[in-house]
This record gives structure tokens, C-alpha cells and sequence, in this order.
């Protein structure tokens, strides 16, 4: 069987991995700045996540949701407590995918409407609200086939209001910065009007932060730099360092009912596990301020590099749009200098999403590498 070849791979397979370095089989070492679209958030192979894993595979591995699993409220305890969000309530799933779809089928519950607002350039996961963030129509067509997702302009408050003032809108959803789309951060003030207006007109404002949360921008949520507090609020990726978890934070005015969400793996033991080992790591080595510090430097010193346009980002979520197609140098990066980086859909745009502990010694790897391709 083959297969399903959906994906352009490097012909790298690592087989070792500590921080923010792989070895491959033959030995040779790479410095791993994207950490698989922002997943890896406290480094490969961390002691603390390995032996919190370990003692629960021992005792016991997978089960789910039909037996009450403690881990799961001494995880929903501890993310509300770091992400500021206590009084929220919580449903765990197992991808960034998942989290949305039930993030917008909550929305169409609650509101009773099915009609939702999306924005262009965005990623939703492979869901009914992802679209734009590729130009491919055989792709983007599916989507599209319901009707009832609207894709406007970013920072249009205008169009906002012009569809929900249809009262047929149950949710408007935004990434707190944009991942695929190019690292886009929606403007503080657009994200406070559609907090109100989607109060105004009886819709629910649903923050994607699957890529851009749980620390990354130098807040736990990017979100939190425009001081909103949206009614739903969906993550993955760096929740569990690699192990697939999501979940959704719920405005606690959203009444749950019995049957009314469901999920067969999620929440398991080893999840549950995988995520409060990187919470724990994050708050003893204060990884969001480390995300922030060395975001910043990041940032300020590829702003003077040859041949860069823009410099993109909050945190360790950063976007270096370059005057061509980044390709070439990211190439050159991986086959040179042994250092991987990401791209995005405008293919100037280099992404560096590294472990939110990597340290500036590595990011000076990669200015200096960067440095010497373009010069």
C-alpha cells in the first residue's frame, strides 16, 4: 500500500531528538526552528513531559470519556489557572481540526443559526471554515459547497457588520495571528469591534489559537495583547509537545447538555499527561517570558537583514517576508546549515516557529546562516 501522497517531505528521517535538535540516522545533526508547525512548545524529548509519559503508560495508557479520568479536571484546573481563564469551561479533543469544528458546531447549538464568518488567508484546519490561506481551487471549493461561510477581508469592520446584521451569523472565527496565511496579526482594534459586535448582533466570537496559543506570542493567548476575552477559544499543537491532543475553553454563559459534544479518544490518560507536563514546564521555566525575550530579539535583528521586506510576529511566532521566493533559502538553510524553517502560503515568507525554550545561541545559528546565503 502507498502512501497518500498529500504532503512534500525532505528526505530526512530524524531518529533522535533533544530540544531543539534531531540527528537523522547517519548522525548528522539539525537545529529544528519549526517544530512541526509550532507543536514542539517545551523541546524535543524534555525529561520532565518523557517521565510524566512513562509512569502513565505504565499504569494505564488509553481510555476516554465514559469513565471519569481525574487527569482531566487536574488539567482543566491547571490551563485555566495559566491561561487566566479559571471560570471557562473545557472539552478536550484530539487535533486543532476537531477543536473548531466543535467550536462552530457549539456556536450553531447555542445560537440556533448555522451561518458562519471567516476571514481570507486563514487556516481552520481542515474544516468547513478553512479555506483561503491557499489559492488551489480544488481545494478551496469544497468548503464552499453549504453556503454558509462567509470569507471577508481582515481589519474590515464595515463587512463584519454588514453580514451579521443578516441575524443569521453563529459565529465569527479568527486566528489571534495567522499561521498558514503568512504570520498576519489582525489588528488589536478590529479584534475589540468584533468582540462587540458579535455581542451586538447575538453571534459568538471564536478565537483560534491552535498555532498561535499556549504561550508562543509571549501571552499564553495572542489574543490577550488586544485584552478580549472571546466566547470560545480552540488549541492543539503545543497543548501536548507532540502527542495529539485539542481542546476547547468555553464561555461559562454556554450551557453543556449531555450528548451534546462527544469524542472518542479524547482526554485520554496519555494526553491528559502529555499536556499538564508541558504546562508544568512551561510555568517552572518561564517559557512565555522566554517567548517574548527572545521573540523580540528574533525580530529586531532580521529586520536588518539583506533582502528582507518585512519581519512579521509576536513572540516566537515570526514571519520574515523576503523581496523573492523564500524557497531557495530555505533550502539552502536545510542543506547547508542544517537548520530547519517553514514556509507559508505567500511563498516569500519564511515561518520560525522554534520550542518556546530554545535559546539565543540558536537563534544566532540562524541569523548568522541567513546572513551568509543573502550577503
Amino acid at each position: 500500500m502507498n502512501l497518500f501522497d498529500v504532503y512534500p517531505l525532505f528526505d530526512i528521517a530524524p531518529v533522535k531528538a533533544l530540544g531543539s535538535t534531531l540527528w537523522d540516522a547517519n548522525g548528522t545533526e539539525y537545529l529544528d526552528l519549526y517544530g512541526g508547525h509550532a507543536v514542539i512548545s517545551i523541546g524535543h524529548s524534555h525529561p520532565h513531559y518523557v517521565q510524566r509519559l512513562t509512569e502513565q503508560l505504565n499504569n494505564i495508557g488509553f481510555y476516554s470519556n465514559s469513565v471519569q479520568i481525574p487527569q482531566q479536571q487536574e488539567l482543566a484546573d491547571k490551563l485555566g489557572q495559566l491561561s487566566g481563564y479559571p471560570d471557562y469551561q473545557f472539552f478536550l479533543v484530539n487535533s486543532g481540526a476537531e477543536a473548531n469544528e466543535n467550536a462552530l458546531k457549539l456556536a450553531s447549538f447555542h445560537t440556533g443559526r448555522k451561518k458562519i464568518i471567516s476571514f481570507r488567508k486563514s487556516f481552520h484546519g481542515r474544516t468547513s471554515a478553512a479555506v483561503a490561506a491557499t489559492d488551489d481551487p480544488t481545494i478551496v471549493a469544497p468548503v464552499n459547497e453549504s453556503g454558509n461561510v462567509v470569507f471577508l477581508p481582515m481589519n474590515d469592520t464595515a463587512a463584519v457588520e454588514e453580514v451579521l446584521s443578516s441575524n443569521e451569523v453563529a459565529a465569527i472565527i479568527i486566528e489571534g495571528i495567522q499561521g498558514v496565511g503568512g504570520v498576519v496579526i489582525p489588528e488589536p482594534q478590529f479584534l475589540q469591534e468584533l468582540e462587540k459586535l458579535a455581542k451586538k448582533h447575538g453571534a459568538l466570537l471564536i478565537l483560534d489559537e491552535v498555532q498561535s496559543g499556549y504561550g508562543r506570542s509571549g501571552k499564553f493567548f495572542a489574543h490577550q495583547h488586544a485584552g478580549i476575552r472571546p466566547d470560545l477559544i480552540t488549541i492543539a499543537k503545543g497543548m501536548g509537545n507532540g502527542f495529539p491532543v485539542g481542546g476547547v475553553l468555553i464561555s461559562p454563559e454556554i450551557p453543556a447538555k449531555h450528548g451534546m459534544l462527544g469524542t472518542t479518544f479524547g482526554g485520554n490518560y496519555l494526553a491528559c499527561a502529555a499536556s499538564l507536563a508541558v504546562l508544568e514546564v512551561m510555568e517552572q521555566e518561564n517559557l512565555v517570558e522566554n517567548a517574548a525575550k527572545l521573540g523580540k530579539y528574533l525580530m529586531e535583528k532580521a529586520k536588518a537583514l539583506p533582502g528582507v521586506r518585512e519581519v512579521r510576529g509576536q513572540g516566537l511566532m515570526v514571519g520574515i517576508e523576503l523581496e523573492e521566493p523564500c524557497a531557495p533559502l530555505r533550502k539552502a538553510l536545510l542543506d547547508q546549515y542544517r537548520i530547519f524553517t517553514g514556509s507559508a502560503s505567500n511563498k516569500n515568507t519564511i515561518r520560525i516557529l522554534p520550542a518556546l525554550n530554545v535559546t539565543k545561541a540558536e537563534i544566532d545559528r540562524f541569523l548568522e546562516a541567513f546572513a551568509a546565503l543573502v550577503k
